[in-house]
């Protein structure tokens, strides 16, 4: 499998706003308030962009990763900004729950609206994909999981391999009798502690291999991967959804700490098996980068958990309910009409996007994803003075997971369907909008995150609070509080 990325391309020359704020880069993994001079909106220089004949087409590999979001929350929550390079748009964005419809059976629905941002001159378009909604009681293939555990000096730490044992044995009691799980540990070097053992017979066995392990020494990542991949071949089950789960800090000290290089080791058995890769990142220093690559070329997802209450969401709801595959190398495309569009970015998505030309050859990698998912992408767009009509077709591509056959769905938008104001259109649409003017906030110099119409974060704090108060979503009063910590920090 392969996958080539583009270049974000828009159409014309692009002007945004930029926002300036965090300084130089921490060992720490975080910025504290006496680095960070405060976060304003300036005008921005972007550099020159490419030309294309398909430069009205957007491309990209569905993501659904939430890692990024889930770290940022940590850190601010300990008084401190998160390292910009650690920022990624598109999971702020993915972080928070869409009432999208839903597919009755496999597939996606396709939504697609938008509103305008401050800036009166360009909108921010909203594509929102939905697979059927998770069933915790129907139907699904058995799950033929390789926990790979992390068991180095730094996972002695409270809140990494403590925590990692307790989420995984949560998990352990969630799966089915006909579910398998195999053990695999790393430090200096890997071990496979339990070979693929059904749960209807080894449960007990599952468990007391997880509650005996103990921190030793260095990190050896790449050893791990390796052996991990090697026990999930060696139990592989045809028919299961097969996939390893790495828990990590991702701070790798000993062999192989390149994830091309570790992956390019298991590229056979990834690819002709099917064994997707699922990174659960822990601790207060975190290797976001090296875990968020191995995911990506991994053909599977990250997140990230720093508490009980998270590490329960994801290790007993998330995973366990995505065992169950709905599209396999899923790929979306947006063709803008050149008569109403004059200019386009993509908010984030910056290492999964797709030449147009890949948007239909299935030997591309894309995204794989389960029941229950969403997925959104943003665009900030400027549309022709006096647009009417036909603006945007968003289409998305997918393999049936059993029969590998290809398939597609796709809904648009008009000009018509802009005109009211991101802080005042669907909750969801406003929250979305709250997620990646702060994402690009926090990214700070960076002038591919500047984003028009940005409200500098006092005026995001109050939407943000408008839209907390407003709902009873949890998830809504956790990123109104993070804008508010932002502030105070800048």
């Amino acid at each position: 499998m392969r996958r080539r990325h583009q270049t974000p391309l828009l159409l014309g020359t692009a002007a945004a706003l930029l926002l300036t704020g965090c300084a130089e880069g921490r060992t720490d993994g975080g910025y504290r308030a006496a680095d960070a001079p405060a976060v304003t909106r300036a005008p921005a220089t972007p550099a020159p962009l490419p030309s294309s004949d398909d430069d009205h087409l957007s491309t990209f590999a569905l993501d659904v990763d939430t890692a990024s979001w889930d770290y940022a929350r940590r850190t601010l929550a300990e008084d401190r900004l998160p390292d910009p390079a650690t920022v990624r748009p598109e999971e702020f964005v993915n972080s928070f729950r869409q009432d999208y419809d839903r597919p009755a059976g496999g597939g996606f629905t396709v939504t697609v609206d938008g509103a305008r941002t401050d800036d009166p001159h360009w909108s921010l378009v909203r594509v929102g994909l939905a697979t059927r909604a998770a069933d915790p009681a129907g139907e699904r293939p058995p799950a033929a999981l390789t926990f790979v555990i992390d068991v180095s000096g730094s996972m002695a730490e409270p809140g990494r391999l403590d925590l990692a044992k307790e989420s995984l044995g949560v998990m352990t009691d969630q799966l089915r009798d006909d579910d398998s799980v195999a053990v695999v540990t790393f430090s200096g070097r890997a071990e496979t502690v339990l070979p693929m053992t059904r749960l209807g017979e080894g449960r007990d066995e599952v468990h007391d291999a997880i509650a005996y392990l103990e921190p030793t020494d260095s990190t050896d990542l790449g050893a791990g991967v390796e052996t991990g991949y090697q026990t999930a071949v060696a139990g592989l089950r045809e028919g299961a959804t097969n996939r390893v789960v790495l828990v990590s800090d991702a701070l790798a000290n000993d062999g192989d700490t390149d994830a091309d290089t570790i992956l390019e080791r298991v590229a056979d058995e990834r690819r002709e098996h099917g064994i997707t890769l699922f990174g659960v990142g822990v601790g207060s220093d975190y290797g976001d980068a090296l875990m968020e690559r191995l995911a990506d070329r991994g053909d599977g997802h990250t997140a990230y958990v720093s508490s009980a209450r998270e590490a329960r969401e994801v290790f007993g709801e998330r995973l366990p309910g995505a065992v169950g595959l709905t599209a396999r190398d899923a790929k979306a495309q947006v063709a803008f009409d050149p008569g109403t569009v004059e200019e386009y970015r993509l908010i984030g998505y910056d290492d999964r996007r797709v030449a147009a030309d890949d948007f239909r050859d299935d030997a591309v990698d894309g995204g794989e994803t389960g029941p229950g998912h969403t997925v959104t992408a943003l665009y900030a767009v400027r549309t022709a003075p006096g647009a009417a009509g036909h603006l945007a077709t968003a289409t998305v591509r997918w393999l049936d997971p059993g029969t590998r056959a290809p398939r597609e769905a796709s809904g648009e938008l008009t000009a018509g369907a802009l005109d009211d104001s991101v802080w005042t259109a669907d909750r969801g649409l406003a929250t979305a909008a709250t997620a990646a003017y702060f994402a690009a906030a926090l990214r700070g110099r960076d002038p591919d995150a500047a984003l028009p119409g940005a409200p500098d974060l006092g005026e995001l704090a109050g939407h943000a609070g408008r839209l907390a108060a407003g709902t009873a979503d949890g998830q809504v009063r956790e990123l109104a509080a993070a804008i508010a910590t932002a502030r105070r920090l800048t």
